[in-house]
């Protein structure tokens, strides 16, 4: 791993600050193609972008000193030194995210659940690139394993999980699936918000997926953060879709069923026995 991408002396460049730049780039750049599609002014959405980031980065401090407050108590300096004290948490980040967007929006009069859907597919991208950082800088580091795709982590012992980088396949996948369920909702065949549930659905699922393949877990009681967090979503926004979908649902359990139903019921009432055929030529008089 590569902490250090470039080191000048008299300053270091770090390899997940690149990554992070790279993230922002073409987080950015997605969510401006994003809104030129639309007649939002590009000047607004990028507002209340930037003061989403700063109420995200404020959130993702915040829960993560909250969970670790043995640790830091309410000391304000280990709070904002996150150099010296580094930490912090995702679905903190998203949550002051979704809440800076919020308010700003309702300042500016813009319907929030008009515009956040072109914000997903562009997040999915910065995470992924995030991941992706993590894992050529070394910060986030696997479980133990015998897998043959695994690597070795300066200051760890046995080969690891290349976890960050499982995460940062499907979080490419979630892209290209939200920017399709985006198309759905412009053709009005989905209902505005529906990217964004799905996108918190999906994060919620690969951090459950991955939560056992990771170092160093945020606790809470005994429990995991991340994972407990992540089934509270899962579950509320699969009940969520059930209710969405309850009309298809109930089409195709129709449907199927009586199309089950009818094989069955035909099978029951077939005769048992079948005619026997007559051998030709044996029917006649000799």
């Amino acid at each position: 791993m590569l902490p250090v991408l470039l080191d000048l002396k008299f300053i270091k460049i770090y390899t997940f600050g690149v990554f992070m730049v790279l993230a922002f780039f073409w987080g950015s750049y997605l969510l401006w193609r994003n809104i030129r599609l639309t007649s939002f002014k590009e000047d607004e959405i990028f507002d209340g972008l930037f003061a989403s980031m700063f109420s995200s980065l404020f959130f993702a401090r915040l829960v993560y000193v909250i969970f670790n407050f043995d640790k830091f108590g309410f000391n304000l300096v280990k709070f904002f030194l996150i150099n010296g004290y580094p930490g912090l948490s995702l679905f903190g980040a998203v949550l002051g995210g979704l809440i800076g967007l919020y308010i700003y929006f309702s300042y500016k009069k813009i319907s929030f659940l008009d515009t956040i859907d072109y914000f997903v597919a562009p997040f999915f991208l910065a995470l992924a690139f995030g991941k992706l950082g993590s894992f050529f800088s070394g910060s986030e580091v696997g479980t133990k394993t015998s897998f043959f795709l695994s690597v070795k982590y300066q200051g760890f012992d046995g080969f690891r999980h290349v976890t960050p980088l499982y995460e940062t396949l499907v979080f490419a996948f979630a892209i290209y699936l939200t920017w399709q369920l985006l198309f759905l909702i412009r053709k009005q065949r989905l209902k505005h918000g529906f990217v964004l549930y799905f996108g918190l659905w999906y994060l919620a699922f690969v951090y459950f997926l991955f939560d056992k393949m990771k170092q160093g877990h945020l606790y809470f009681m005994g429990q995991s953060v991340n994972g407990l967090i992540s089934v509270i979503v899962l579950l509320t926004l699969s009940c969520y879709f059930i209710y969405y979908f309850r009309s298809s649902i109930w089409y195709s359990f129709k449907l199927y069923g009586n199309k089950a139903f009818s094989k069955i019921t035909k099978g029951f009432w077939r005769p048992s026995f079948k005619r026997s055929k007559k051998t030709p030529g044996t029917d006649h008089k000799a």
